[in-house]
């Protein structure tokens, strides 16, 4: 209980100390590059997740291959994608955002694809039934219907984005690990332990975000059915 209450009092004169509030090193700084790593991650994971799980999802076609693929992906080691594309493409943003982007795709596919394949036949069939065509079936049908699942699947992702962005300050580059390689090779276990605070702070923003979001944009009905599923 000592260590625990040390290592918080740690914690509050870190981040209340104003060194770490101004600056490139400050902590403003480094959310702000954490963020930029983060949300062109997501961003083109969500592109690439959302196109073809709902695709997949609608058509039913070359759902082996993207299950094969998704689970493929989740077996890389993120670092090790680092360091292997930085190997080959140099010291930039690239490396990071690569592993990261294929860090996130597996969560968001998958959920997509499950969610569109879930919709009641008899409910896509009602829909054609009344002239709709196949992309407002997907469009006014399907997604509304698989949007607690797609919600969860970025919600995921993003909170494994936020988490593994970390990686970024490996290869000298910054982000909020920053703060933890630099504690480390100093061994500064204030700035380490701070560090990880920020981003244990960061990713229960973005669980909080996800939740709000969810309560605003999906049906109570659908909502109440997903808890129960």
């Amino acid at each position: 209980m000592n260590d625990l209450l040390n290592q918080l009092g740690l914690v509050g004169d870190w981040m209340t100390s104003s060194k770490q509030w101004h600056g490139a090193e400050g902590i403003p700084q480094r959310l702000l590059e954490h963020l930029t790593y983060s949300g062109l991650s997501l961003l083109f994971a969500a592109l690439i997740g959302l196109t073809l799980g709902l695709l997949v999802g609608h058509t039913g076609r070359g759902a082996f291959a993207v299950a094969s693929v998704a689970n493929l992906a989740r077996a890389i080691p993120t670092f090790g994608l680092v360091v292997l594309v930085v190997t080959l493409a140099g010291l930039s943003t690239t490396p990071v955002l690569v592993a990261l982007v294929a860090l996130a795709i597996p969560p968001i596919l998958i959920n997509t694809f499950e969610g569109v394949r879930g919709v009641d036949p008899a409910t896509r069939d009602a829909a054609r039934g009344v002239g709709m065509t196949e992309w407002e079936v997907l469009v006014r049908v399907e997604v509304p219907m698989a949007l607690p699942l797609i919600l969860l699947g970025l919600r995921v992702a993003a909170i494994q984005v936020v988490a593994t962005a970390t990686i970024a300050a490996y290869p000298g580059l910054g982000g909020l690990g920053r703060f933890i390689v630099d504690g480390l090779s100093r061994n500064d276990y204030e700035l380490v332990i701070g560090g990880s605070a920020v981003v244990v702070v960061l990713a229960l923003v973005v669980q909080i975000l996800f939740t709000a979001l969810r309560r605003v944009i999906v049906s109570p009905g659908l909502r109440v059915s997903a808890s129960k599923s």
